[in-house]
């Protein structure tokens, strides 16, 4: 069996058991469901919120440097720390926040292979303790989103050239359902998915126990990619696409692969403002219009000019370099869901 591209990446629950209370090691429970901390956790680990600790919530984007690194300083993590970073549902949310450490180039970042539902399964130690951290004068870095992060702008670049994989569930990629069988029914105006994106559900990436398949299981399930593609993938906010970023990027080690975090929330919302005279309104690139682009077409103007709709509702140009206002990064229709500024007066 081959090994993972880069298997430093991934820890066992062994090694981890092993490892516990060793200088330089800090342990992080990030989940889905974020009160599970609080009802047992691995000895020594601390919790990140994915909602309340990495999200900004006033620009509806990820906290920015000074942010980052007052969060690593509060939970008593050095910039030189080896960080492995475990959570429920398969990791689902830990690779999100994996993701975000990224962003931030923190240096040594792992998963727990299996998560927080093996290491229970295995009857493993717990705490209710909550660890007494010391400040570590965490260094201010500032966020380096190209390398990793796709916009809309991007993904409008790469249709019909680039992978474009849609990792949600069948359902939500035919548009039968915005949102997982097991939730509400929230967030999005519309179903259906990027035109030319393919379908390979973000779960089909890990076994029944919740560990990473085999690196030829994985290279089977996208052996459609090609050595130079630059892949994006995408979800409803990205987090379920930042599992199969680490997949694609660490145990595949392909490269350039990127998460379109604004996913489907962002790509459904109808892209429109409104003037104090008249609605300023630019064709969605997932009506039949956009379609044409995945087929050759003509290109989509993108905005209704140089600050003309923004400057009339008194809003910035969103590029990559500014926060996504369009945007939203919580979990849900209140907290992620863009609010089109025709709806917002």
């Amino acid at each position: 069996m081959s090994a993972y591209a880069h298997p430093e990446r991934l820890v066992t629950a062994d090694w981890l058991s092993a490892h516990l209370g060793a200088p330089g090691l800090a342990i992080v429970e990030s989940d889905e469901d974020v009160l599970l901390y609080d009802v047992g956790h691995i000895p020594g680990a601390v919790k990140v919120d994915w909602h309340t600790d990495l999200n900004d919530p006033t620009v509806r984007d990820y906290i920015d440097g000074q942010q980052f690194a007052a969060l690593m300083d509060r939970k008593g993590i050095a910039r030189d720390d080896t960080v492995v970073i475990y959570g429920d549902k398969s990791n689902w949310w830990a690779a999100y926040a994996l993701w975000v450490f990224t962003l931030f180039g923190h240096p040594d970042v792992r998963l727990l292979n299996g998560g927080r539902d093996l290491w229970l399964a295995e009857r493993r130690d717990t705490t209710l303790e909550v660890p007494d951290k010391t400040s570590t004068g965490y260094p201010v870095v500032q966020r380096n989103d190209g390398p990793i992060r796709a916009y809309k702008d991007d993904v409008l670049d790469i249709l019909g050239n680039q992978p474009l994989i849609d990792v949600r569930s069948p359902d939500e990629y035919t548009g039968k359902r915005t949102h997982m069988p097991e939730y509400p029914e929230e967030g999005v105006l519309r179903g259906g998915h990027i035109p030319t994106a393919r379908s390979i559900p973000w779960s089909k990436a890990v076994d029944e126990s919740g560990r990473f398949r085999s690196r030829e299981e994985l290279e089977e399930l996208y052996g459609f990619l090609n050595p130079d593609d630059k892949t994006v993938v995408y979800c409803r906010i990205g987090e379920r696409s930042s599992h199969t970023w680490f997949v694609l990027t660490h145990l595949l080690g392909k490269p350039g692969v990127r998460n379109y975090d604004g996913s489907w929330t962002e790509w459904a919302t109808p892209c429109a403002c409104r003037s104090s005279r008249e609605k300023i309104r630019e064709p969605c690139p997932s009506d039949e219009s956009a379609r044409a682009v995945g087929r050759g077409g003509v290109r989509l103007r993108r905005s209704p000019g140089p600050g003309q709709a923004e400057a009339a509702v008194g809003i910035r140009r969103r590029t990559p370099s500014t926060a996504r206002r369009a945007r939203g990064t919580g979990h849900g229709a209140s907290a992620r869901m863009p609010v089109p500024a025709v709806l917002a007066r």
